[in-house]
């Protein structure tokens, strides 16, 4: 391109150009990059102070930054040069590095694009664990990091069991474990998958024989539903105390009573990797009930699970807002059925909010089963559905209570309460909670949030607002 037309194309021909520069950048790993002083003096206050000081930096054609690596800095010359930063210029190799530098320089803009670059979803998806594990590396780990903040919201969202091991570190995965432990903060993990993507990863430190042995001996839960008489067939573990030593950082962050007694019992007690006196605390607690309504997933629900299902719904059904708002056509002159995406399964208490934003006929709301629902009809209708009607009765098939609560109708917020431990359900209507519905005494061993309407319905789903 001929130069005069665009100043942004005019200044990228001077970054790190030898022939258009006063002055040698050395990084932390030595590499010279060259660059205007004036340039980066007009850029940034720091470089400012660091150039134009009246000490030797002044005059002086070099200067030594030890804590910049060279990565980092080509980032903050092709900010500081031409005001932006091509999407593509960042990688998993840069990313934490370009943050590093530009907190250096305060540059806060740089800063706010590197973290708008890795809340994207293919970036994060591609790469965030391998950027948490440098990140914890290299940056202080401060409350107030926003990258390290925003990488361990992304892998928390990310199953553990689909992250190759060898991309998240031992010290990525301890700081991510620290951060969620006992927090309400969304994270998808079932605390047994902790567990064992844990003791494979410390494994994977100690030997490949190491490694091989608890890859066999540690099933994942799915492959333990499919058959309930998994077990470890043998208690020993190959350099089980180096194994234990390599995994001693995580145990302290590991939810143990959140992992079904069974399977502590027959899975990870006998690998002698755990502390002793960890498995006899968690038994203790096992004992005393204390763990009865623990979920086995720490944290709480992200909230994109708490949306309508497009492989679940009536044909005269739409839904709409990415899954949040689900509504049916003017056609639509018989009650249908839509369920969430979240299954709800094993232990714990399950809350979440349905606002009817607009009223229909008999308005539904409740939780089904997965098996022989079918959806181009209501669920109260069936076996498999359980729900609330906007009369105030309740109904499972031909199971019917009148009177439960009071009418409800536009505006209405239904907040359902679903006990798996006791499997029993209750709902607040319009902030006033009602009774459990002890009538429903059949519900299995996994439900989904469900509704029934028909036109004008529009519902939306979220997960439990306990403020409002």
């Amino acid at each position: 391109m001929t130069r005069g037309y665009s100043l942004e194309q005019d200044l990228k021909l001077l970054i790190n150009n030898p022939k258009y520069s006063d002055l040698e950048i050395l990084c932390e790993d030595e590499k010279k990059l060259h660059a205007c002083r004036a340039i980066l003096a007009a850029r940034s206050e720091v470089f400012d102070r660091l150039l134009y000081n009246g000490m030797k930096e002044s005059y002086e054609n070099q200067i030594s930054l030890p804590k910049i690596k060279s990565v980092g800095m080509e980032i903050v010359l092709e900010y500081t040069y031409t005001g932006s930063v091509k999407e593509e210029s960042l990688t998993k190799d840069n990313t934490v590095e370009a943050f590093c530098a530009a907190d250096y320089f305060q540059l806060s803009d740089l800063q706010d694009f590197i973290l708008k670059t890795v809340k994207n979803t293919n970036f994060a998806k591609n790469y965030s664990p391998e950027l948490l594990s440098k990140a914890v590396k290299i940056m202080p780990l401060t409350e107030d990091n926003s990258l390290l903040n925003s990488l361990v919201e992304t892998v928390a969202n990310i199953p553990l069991n689909t992250i190759e091991f060898g991309r998240l570190s031992i010290a990525g995965l301890q700081f991510l474990l620290s951060c969620t432990y006992e927090k309400e903060m969304t994270f998808i993990t079932p605390e047994y998958e902790v567990f064992r993507y844990s003791a494979i990863l410390a494994a994977k430190q100690v030997s490949n024989d190491a490694y091989s042995t608890l890859m066999k001996q540690l099933p994942t839960l799915e492959q333990m539903k499919m058959d309930n008489s998994v077990q470890i067939k043998n208690k020993s573990v190959t350099d089980h105390q180096s194994v234990a030593k390599e995994l001693e950082p995580l145990v302290e962050f590991i939810d143990f009573k959140r992992i079904n007694g069974k399977i502590l019992a027959d899975v990870i007690d006998p690998l002698e990797i755990i502390p002793s006196k960890v498995i006899l605390n968690v038994y203790r607690d096992i004992a005393r009930s204390n763990n009865s309504n623990l979920n086995d997933t720490r944290g709480i629900m992200p909230k994109t699970m708490y949306a309508w299902d497009e492989s679940a719904c009536g044909s005269k059904l739409v839904i709409e807002d990415n899954g949040k708002i689900i509504r049916a056509s003017n056609n639509c002159d018989t009650h249908q059925s839509a369920r969430a995406k979240i299954a709800l399964e094993d232990k714990g208490i399950f809350e979440w909010d349905v606002i009817i934003e607009k009223h229909c006929s008999w308005s539904w709301v409740g939780v089904c089963a997965s098996e022989n629902i079918n959806y181009e009809d209501w669920a109260g209708n069936q076996l498999t559905g359980w729900v609330l009607g906007s009369g105030g009765t309740f109904r499972n098939h031909n199971n019917y209570v009148k009177n439960y609560c009071p009418a409800f109708g536009d505006g209405a917020r239904i907040t359902v309460h679903l006990d798996m431990n006791k499997r029993t359900c209750a709902f607040t209507v319009n902030g006033e909670k009602y009774r459990e519905v002890s009538e429903w005494n059949n519900l299995p061993s996994k439900l989904y949030p469900v509704v029934s309407i028909k036109y004008p319905g529009r519902f939306q789903i979220q997960p439990h607002q306990k403020n409002v």
